[in-house]
């Protein structure tokens, strides 16, 4: 696995990079900067990006719309020491793929890493219920995506399974269809609600009040 980790907090950046590489994963390069950490995703593309949330000149909220915006789709994980549910929220609408705490324990940051790089969505544990709250709708939502209403029903049916969380396996399985027609219908359901994640449309999913219908 290759890391990127961006963090303008220089002893950290250099203790996780050390404790990362004991472990057995390649850090491509660790930075503190935010137009350094955009050129050095480009020329490395790593396997995943670790991006400190609070950083001077550009946050980190700003510096992951704007790997978006540039067709990067490798998972990213916000590492940060807040716990505030609307970073939470925020993180997972600009397309971040993990929120991650800088208090975990070194063996919970490996396990993280490696769900997201099997395409999971990682929220640290202290930050579980806050992410319930927003997809039960309790949390204040942002404005509603254009193209929704262009979504078969069928689209819409595993948009609900998919912003529970849900892998293509269980989603398949729970509505009778092969592994491969989930993962069509997804790729159909980002290209039209034009997100890069299955977090984005997720979030989409809690601001249109999306639920699975069971049977």
């Amino acid at each position: 696995m290759r890391v990127l980790l961006i963090d303008d907090h220089a002893l950290f950046r250099i203790g996780l990079r050390e404790l990362l590489e004991r472990r057995g994963i390649d850090v491509v390069d660790a930075v503190g900067e935010c137009d350094e950490g955009i050129r050095r995703v480009t020329e490395t593309v790593p396997d995943v990006v670790l991006l400190d949330m609070r950083m001077p000149k550009a946050s980190g909220l700003d510096m992951l719309r704007r790997l978006r915006a540039a067709d990067q789709t490798m998972p990213v994980a916000m590492l940060t020491t807040s716990d505030e549910e609307r970073d939470l929220i925020n993180s997972l609408q600009a397309g971040a793929q993990g929120y991650l705490l800088k208090d975990m324990e070194p063996d919970e940051l490996i396990a993280a890493l490696e769900d997201m790089l099997a395409g999971k969505t990682v929220v640290a544990k202290e930050l579980t219920g806050a992410l319930a709250k927003a997809v039960s709708g309790d949390s204040p939502v942002v404005e509603p995506k254009r193209a929704f209403s262009d979504l078969t029903p069928r689209e819409q049916q595993i948009l609900c399974h998919v912003a529970e969380g849900q892998s293509n396996k269980t989603i398949a399985r729970e509505l009778g269809i092969s592994d491969g027609t989930v993962k069509l219908h997804v790729k159909a359901i980002l290209r039209k609600l034009n997100v890069h994640s299955r977090v984005e449309a997720a979030v989409i999913a809690v601001e249109e009040n999306l639920r699975a219908q069971r049977h």
